[in-house]
């Protein structure tokens, strides 16, 4: 039979065994919420890239337009204005995401298939071969857009969960882990890339 001390020798064992356990576990634990924060890290550096080209693209649209479409004055200054807002919030945050710049970004993708809708009335401007380029080119940046917000979405959801479920949010509390920020547009109308009409009839025509 086994007496007190061997009681006590097996108690301590098993105890440390589980100590050893939840360490590991725990140092796993804390690797896997690393990994994920700088998964979105990076996927959103995807977003920032294409939201930079675009940046990029719009004053050369603006000007294109102009040159065609004098009347549409009005349209032209409000996607510039909005450009400028939306830069100047990226500075602000430093190229992080937050709602306000989701907003703006929201807003400018609204002004440009606004102008690019208006653009429709001017059929020598349709015809430019410099305009059909940079709306081209307008357009697979915003599909590209779209697609990293997605998959930048969906590691944010997967990473705030973990944070949130127990026993993980332990750690992510130790680890001072915060929620990351989803970047979202919220208006429908502005969940689509501007429309791309490269001088075609619409089908039926």
């Amino acid at each position: 039979m086994l007496n007190l001390s061997s009681f006590v020798g097996i108690a301590l064992i098993l105890i440390l065994i589980l100590v050893l356990v939840a360490i590991l576990w725990g140092v796993s634990a804390y690797n896997s919420l690393v990994k994920a924060r700088n998964v979105i890290q990076e996927s959103w550096r995807q977003i920032d890239v294409e939201l930079n080209r675009r940046y990029d693209l719009i004053p050369n649209l603006v000007e294109t337009v102009r040159g065609y479409a004098s009347h549409e004055r009005g349209v032209l200054e409000k996607v510039t204005s909005l450009r400028q807002n939306a830069m100047a919030l990226a500075a602000q945050v430093q190229g992080a995401p937050n709602e306000q710049r989701a907003a703006a970004e929201s807003a400018l993708t609204e002004a440009v298939r606004g102008l690019m809708v208006s653009v429709e009335s001017y059929p020598n401007l349709k015809s430019n071969t410099n305009y059909l380029e940079l709306q081209r080119e307008l357009a697979d940046t915003e599909d590209r857009i779209a697609a990293s917000r997605r998959f930048y979405n969906a590691n944010v959801r997967d990473y705030n969960t973990r944070i949130e479920s127990v026993p993980t949010n332990i750690i992510a509390g130790m680890g001072k882990f915060e929620r990351a920020t989803y970047f979202e547009v919220n208006d429908p109308t502005v969940r689509q890339a501007p429309t791309v009409n490269f001088g075609q009839p619409p089908a039926g025509a």
